[in-house]
């Protein structure tokens, strides 16, 4: 079975986060960069998969800064094949943009299943995944949390979870795409060690995009949400701060004497 997995690049939201000056984007200069947490998950099913079926897993990225620490990373996991789509790139893409660049790739590379992260961190519209299905002509399933293959009648059967605890079962024909919420392991973890002679041994493909990967969508504003209450810090001895918090309950009306 051969897996293919798109992984994305996005801002460590450990950072402190600034505009930039024209306020329509985040000060990219200084920002750290990880691979999107949800992508890691479909990165883990995917090697889960391969683990009990065999195959190959590959990695593809859209390259719109320096991701090759990030692939090294995601052979250092398992995967077999790092590939980087570059090309006409102007700065931070939308999801269209990366499903039509992504689209004209895969479409060249032998596929059963593709594995996407139900979304990014970055812009949490979870579009990606949809889009690169619609442009490539398969069915697609997202909010998955389980993944079953049926190599022999070349069917997955999969896990949609609903609100309130209700899940579904679907059964989707391969070739196919599925937007993975959970893997069914904790994402493994690369030692540094082992990222390193990722770099020495493995190597990056690069891919030229067939499409214009300028951003269908541009941002007008971006700001931060403006603070209008703060939270009181209650100070005093343990009397004084029960005190005071008696007297907040009573004020919301919480709190009455019997």
């Amino acid at each position: 079975m051969n897996i293919i997995v798109p992984v994305k690049q996005v801002p460590d939201l450990v950072e402190e986060l600034e505009i930039n000056g024209e306020g329509t984007d985040l000060e990219r200069e200084y920002l750290k960069y990880k691979m999107n947490e949800w992508d890691e998950s479909a990165l883990e099913e995917a090697l889960q998969l391969k683990e009990l079926h065999g195959g190959t897993v590959t990695v593809l990225t859209v390259a719109t800064s320096d991701v090759d620490e990030l692939l090294y990373t995601c052979v250092a996991k398992g995967a077999d094949r790092a590939v980087k789509i570059v090309g006409d790139i102007e700065g931070h893409y939308d999801s269209h943009t990366a499903a039509r660049a992504l689209a004209g790739v895969i479409r060249e590379l032998p596929y059963d299943l593709i594995l996407t992260g139900v979304q990014a961190a970055d812009d949490l519209d979870g579009q990606a995944g949809v889009l690169l299905a619609s442009y490539l002509g398969i069915p697609h399933i997202s909010v998955v949390s389980g993944i079953e293959i049926d190599s022999t009648k070349h069917v997955a059967t999969v896990h949609q979870e609903y609100a309130g605890g209700v899940m579904a079962i679907f059964e989707l024909d391969l070739p196919g795409l599925l937007g993975v919420q959970a893997a069914r392991a904790t994402p493994r973890y690369a030692p540094v060690s082992r990222v390193r002679q990722a770099m020495k041994t493995a190597h990056i493909e690069e891919i030229e995009a067939t499409t214009h990967l300028g951003a269908n969508i541009s941002v007008q504003r971006m700001f931060k949400p403006e603070s209008t209450e703060h939270a009181e810090m209650l100070e005093g001895d343990t009397e004084e701060v029960v005190e005071r918090v008696v007297a907040i309950l009573r004020e919301y009306g919480i709190w009455r004497a019997s």
